[in-house]
């Protein structure tokens, strides 16, 4: 059985910072006052981050902390805060951890008994939600997806009867083949809400079927520049999770089996009518 850990005394604490995912104007007061205040920020990109620090006018010991290095320098920081420093944790952009390195970072920390505070900001997950206008009470938030074609659909395919609604992460590069994608594992006519460049100048939230966002984003190309957050409908009501989930095992079966017997199983292990599966 694991113990509850102490707190180390004498230790720094290790403020988990967010940082603004486009407009400046959005890094607080507070968030501004810790990073003045802290012996060193830890940063995803010390290049990035210390042009932010500029902007506000502060002076700070940049360290660098990221995917390829965070489970070595974790242990080199958590002495210093052992030490009685104090640091702060930024990412590029948005709230730490977040689809972001850092969590080895706070593990170690918590591990050794430093005590961890969040300053809470910017995120584009919540961002994009909030704008959305879709089920915000459940939500299920999955990252960016596999950049191979494959492991995307397969996970997609898994993912086709969740009831809650679904956020993810994508890149320029794939934009549109995950919006295709996306329509194919879930429906077309699934709603889906398209964010992209949340506060930034050229920032737009597009909303409507699945295939119709992946028609907008095929025919222009401004919609396939920037960052982009989708934000899916769920499954819904127990028919339409009935024929995602039947979609999802037809998918998997029709790979080893004449599509005839793939849908008729797909429909009894789903309760979805086989007729609505066969030809997916």
């Amino acid at each position: 059985m694991s113990r509850l850990r102490t707190p180390s005394p004498g230790a720094g604490p290790l403020h988990v910072v967010a940082t603004p995912i486009g407009n400046l104007g959005d890094l607080p007061p507070r968030a501004q006052q810790v990073l003045r205040d802290v012996a060193a920020v830890c940063a995803e990109d010390t290049r990035h981050t210390r042009r932010l620090l500029a902007h506000f006018g502060i002076e700070a010991e940049l360290v660098a902390l990221h995917e390829h290095n965070e489970q070595q320098q974790a242990g080199r920081l958590v002495e210093r805060l052992l030490a009685g420093d104090s640091l702060a944790l930024v990412s590029d952009a948005g709230t730490p951890l977040v689809s972001d390195p850092g969590f080895r970072l706070v593990r170690a920390a918590r591990e050794a008994g430093v005590r961890v505070s969040p300053v809470p900001g910017p995120s584009a997950v919540i961002a994009a939600l909030s704008v959305a206008g879709v089920a915000s009470d459940r939500f299920a938030f999955e990252g960016f997806l596999p950049a191979r074609a494959g492991a995307r659909r397969e996970r997609l395919q898994r993912l086709a009867g969740e009831p809650r609604t679904l956020i993810f992460y994508e890149s320029s590069h794939r934009i549109a083949e995950t919006l295709e994608d996306m329509a194919a594992a879930f429906g077309a006519d699934r709603h889906a809400v398209l964010a992209r460049e949340l506060t930034k100048l050229f920032e737009t939230v597009l909303d409507g079927s699945l295939s119709a966002l992946a028609e907008r984003v095929r025919q222009d190309p401004d919609q396939r520049k920037g960052e982009f957050v989708v934000v899916v409908e769920g499954a819904g009501d127990d028919a339409g999770a009935a024929l995602a989930e039947g979609r999802r095992i037809y998918a998997l079966l029709s790979a080893h089996l004449p599509p005839s017997t793939a849908a008729r199983l797909a429909a009894e292990l789903s309760g979805a009518p086989r007729k609505a599966l066969y030809g997916q």
